[in-house]
């Protein structure tokens, strides 16, 4: 069976910290799949907002999800303390790609719990059609 393989970027521009709730926990006692994506969703807004974005506002522009790809690599549950380290990458014409790293300490000892990759495009909700990426948001999420 073929499997994801996300190459993650050497360097990262942001990181938070993140705990593992009660509410991201499934029936088998770790975090559900659809938690991990929701924990890189909030991620990724502390992401856009550090460069004083948001999913609906980046130069006048909004974001919309167009693919994700999770690595997962290590079991989560609740208590977990996560650092998610976030970047902004291979920009195009109309999108880019934001690549998480999920790293859990304990002892001392530090751990990937996952990797991640989300495709995002450019898109103006008010016409339903995609958009260019404006130049300054390029410049502020590639430095």
């Amino acid at each position: 069976m073929e499997r994801i393989k996300i190459n993650l970027p050497e360097h990262f521009s942001f990181s938070t910290k993140i705990a593992i709730r009660i509410t991201d926990m499934n029936y088998g006692g770790h975090v559900g799949n659809d938690s991990f994506l929701t924990l890189i969703h909030e991620a990724r807004q502390q992401f856009l907002q550090h460069y004083g974005y948001s999913e609906l506002n980046m130069e006048g522009v909004g974001l919309i999800m167009t693919d994700a790809a999770i690595e997962f690599k290590k079991e989560l549950t609740y208590g977990d303390a996560l650092t998610i380290y976030v970047t902004a990458r291979g920009f195009d014409k109309l999108g880019f790609d934001i690549y998480y790293l999920l790293e859990t300490e304990h002892n001392g000892v530090k751990a990937i719990a996952g990797k991640a990759k989300t495709g995002m495009l450019c898109f103006d909700y008010a016409l339903k059609k995609k958009v260019v990426v404006p130049e300054q948001a390029v410049q502020k999420l590639s430095a």
